[in-house]
């Protein structure tokens, strides 16, 4: 048989055990106790202990003989392997009818099981997290054995073009020639999130606070999800607008004004970048808003405060810790962003402050670091750890900062109001 109709099989096999336990355990539990027994559990709930004592186990050794298979590269037929799992599940089951007894707390059991589900899954998120950290830092490291930390850090210019000489077996040459100073792609990466954000956060935050306090039920039904659409445009249809239509109206008004501006500049993908993440902070922010106790409101305004006084000094006071985790996670999504800045900025490594001129972006350097045709083992293939890192770090930093100012606001806002 195929492996698919081995796993179908499986599947059948285990839903028919887990009905059987769920009936029997059932029926067990409502047989002792219409006999006068006291059962600590209801019924039903001895029969789900059954299930999951049946199914539980079996998918367990599973999928742990999955992730033997698959990391540790073990020949275990596949067959053999799901008749394991059955006969455990059938064990499973003769252990959750035995356990069906009146001092046998069944829910207590099942809150046990979920609780640790939970925490699993937590877990799971912990562990990929450390994953994708192990897995740059371990390459990072093989590219700071060939180049200087220091110079990666504080370079002034990115130039790896000549690193390719490594396949041609002219490495000292190549690297010789080759410079990875990081300071231009990281100053690009913080002028464009930073447009996006001059752009997002007033926008997102002025319509959330519209939506929220101002607007009528019936516009704000056709108005939050109008700016929701924002969100599911793809960005290369962004990119498309910024090229097209922002970075030509850029340098017509730079003209006006006797500027100089590029085609291909930071400005642009800045503003585009912008409009696409407003939503993240719009429809956050107004959850948030909107989330203030309405007796807050009643109690400002009967003090004496008008309406925007009221927004001013007390709801987006309260609700300020949420409008910074949103405000960071647009951060984060600008500083992600790819397909905007090849489109718009370009590729060229400038290290400028001029918003008008072509700059671009460490996402973006990645992208072609791992899409040449150069070596895996070159130093600007492995480059692209380095900048995934150091970009890493970043983004941690950009959290820690963000957890520390959510706290002193709501330490802050719980003083004011004790």
């Amino acid at each position: 048989m195929h492996t698919d109709q081995l796993l179908a099989l499986f599947c059948a096999m285990l839903v028919l055990l887990g009905l059987i336990a769920f009936f029997t355990a059932r029926a067990k539990a409502t047989k002792v106790r219409t006999s006068g027994t006291h059962m600590t559990a209801q019924p039903d709930q001895y029969g789900w202990f059954g299930v999951l004592s049946t199914a539980a186990p079996a998918l367990v050794v599973s999928l742990l003989g999955a992730i033997i298979m698959l990391l540790m590269g073990a020949e275990i037929p596949v067959a053999m392997l799901l008749v394991v799992s059955i006969a455990v599940a059938c064990l499973g089951l003769v252990c959750g009818l035995i356990m069906v007894k009146p001092e046998f707390h069944a829910r207590r059991a099942i809150e046990t099981f979920v609780r640790w589900m939970l925490a699993g899954a937590t877990l799971i998120s912990i562990l990929t997290t450390l994953g994708i950290l192990v897995s740059i830092v371990g390459e990072a490291l093989r590219f700071f054995q060939m180049q200087n930390f220091w110079d990666f850090i504080t370079g002034t210019v990115w130039n790896p073009g000549a690193s390719f000489l490594e396949a041609a077996g002219r490495a000292e040459e190549g690297a010789s020639a080759a410079q990875f100073g990081s300071v231009p792609l990281f100053a690009g990466t913080f002028m464009i999130t930073a447009i996006a954000m001059l752009v997002a956060i007033p926008i997102g935050l002025l319509s959330a606070i519209y939506m929220s306090e101002f607007a009528t039920p019936r516009i704000r039904g056709i108005a939050k999800p109008m700016l929701e659409v924002l969100a599911g445009i793809p960005t290369v249809v962004y990119g498309f607008f910024a090229a097209i239509t922002i970075a030509p109206l850029i340098v017509a008004a730079a003209q006006v004004f006797g500027l100089k501006a590029d085609f291909n500049n930071a400005l642009a993908p800045g503003i585009v970048m912008g409009i696409m993440i407003i939503p993240f902070i719009s429809s956050l922010s107004d959850d948030v808003i909107n989330s203030v106790p309405d007796s807050m409101r009643q109690g400002a305004l009967a003090l004496g405060l008008t309406h925007g006084e009221t927004i001013r000094d007390v709801v987006v006071p309260a609700a300020l810790p949420g409008i910074i985790s949103a405000s960071l996670l647009a951060v984060s999504r600008a500083l992600g962003e790819t397909m905007i800045v090849v489109m718009a900025a370009g590729m060229l490594p400038n290290l400028t402050a001029n918003p008008l001129e072509n700059m671009t972006t460490v996402t973006v350097r990645i992208v072609a670091a791992l899409t040449g045709d150069q070596e895996f083992a070159s130093a600007e293939t492995l480059s692209a750890f380095a900048l995934g890192l150091v970009l890493f770090v970043v983004t941690l930093t950009l959290n820690l900062v963000s957890v520390i100012m959510i706290r002193r606001f709501r330490e802050k806002y719980r003083i004011n109001n004790l």
